[in-house]
């Protein structure tokens, strides 16, 4: 062996000697958890009329959950569509606007040939506007009328509950025929991605960020490798245990990972995953300490 070689071999065992509780560690504990955790529930108060999930189902983004006793609620919604729907009011003012325009035609016309008196000319003027301004009273009633039926149905569509994640239904609360009373009806979790939390010593605290590659091994009967990138490094460090936490995105597109699992996870420099056999199973430092002195083959 060289003598360059040997230099760079002991130069690498002062520094696993330097670094002796970084240079262990291989394999870090992990738990598995939902990406995203939704107790559904309801903004109106009411009963359940529907359910139509079990606890296991799969559901996706804006599937209906459940429906509640929504009578009185339809009623509502009918009766404030009847009243947007109505012009007799304001057909009748537009008449009596036509009428009033007409009249003041015909009392000008003789006034100019000094039939009538000024008296009169200034009446039928402001029988005339005023119809007018009653036509936009009608209208404006209208107006309201339509917004009284955009909120009932509204408040309609708060009786029908819809999925905001696509996930799987973990816990159903409540039957129907049951009063909701601001409780949760079931339970989501979306599963793909996963979520990975790991809890790192201290002394790989900088050595790990965002955007790491990782290799997830799930406790048995799961069990297997899965590869994970590092989206979330705590920048501050728990005093009382010497740790912080890593957060990590695992995707699941076929759902065969499910959350509440145990794990163990290796962390691995960017660009080693897959290309680098040899150093895809050391933690960080162990990968720069042999990048840097193992002399190329």
């Amino acid at each position: 062996m060289k003598i360059r070689d040997l230099a760079r071999l002991h130069a690498l065992l002062l520094l696993v000697l330097t670094f002796p509780a970084a240079a262990q560690v291989q394999e870090l504990d992990c738990v598995i958890e939902p990406n995203v955790l939704v107790e559904l529930s309801s903004r109106a108060d009411g009963i359940i009329d529907r359910l139509f999930v079990e606890r296991g189902d799969r559901v996706d983004v804006g599937q209906v959950i459940a429906k509640l006793d929504s009578r009185v609620e339809q009623a509502a919604v009918d009766q404030a569509r009847a009243r947007a729907t109505m012009m007799a009011e304001i057909h009748s003012h537009e008449i009596n606007v036509a009428f009033g325009q007409r009249n003041q035609q015909r009392i000008s016309e003789l006034h100019a040939k000094k039939v009538v008196p000024v008296h009169d000319i200034d009446r039928v003027e402001t029988e005339t506007q005023i119809a007018r301004y009653k036509l936009e009273q009608a209208k404006d009633n209208k107006r309201v009328a339509e917004l009284e039926l955009k909120r009932a149905v509204e408040f309609l569509n708060l009786q029908t509950l819809h999925s905001p994640i696509r996930g799987v239904v973990v816990d159903r609360y409540l039957n129907p025929g049951e009063s909701v009373e601001d409780r949760p009806i079931v339970k989501i979790a979306q599963i793909n991605p996963l979520r990975v939390e790991v809890v790192a010593p201290v002394e790989l605290f900088g050595t790990i960020k965002t955007g790491y590659h990782a290799t997830v091994l799930p406790e048995l009967p799961v069990g297997g490798e899965y590869r994970s990138t590092v989206t979330t490094v705590d920048s501050v460090l728990d005093a009382g245990s010497g740790t912080f936490r890593i957060r990590m995105e695992l995707p699941n597109p076929d759902y065969r990972l499910t959350s509440g699992l145990r794990c163990k996870v290796r962390f691995h420099k960017p660009g080693s995953f897959a290309s680098d056999a040899d150093t895809s199973m050391l933690d960080p430092i162990q990968a720069e300490l042999r990048y840097r002195f193992i002399p190329e083959s």
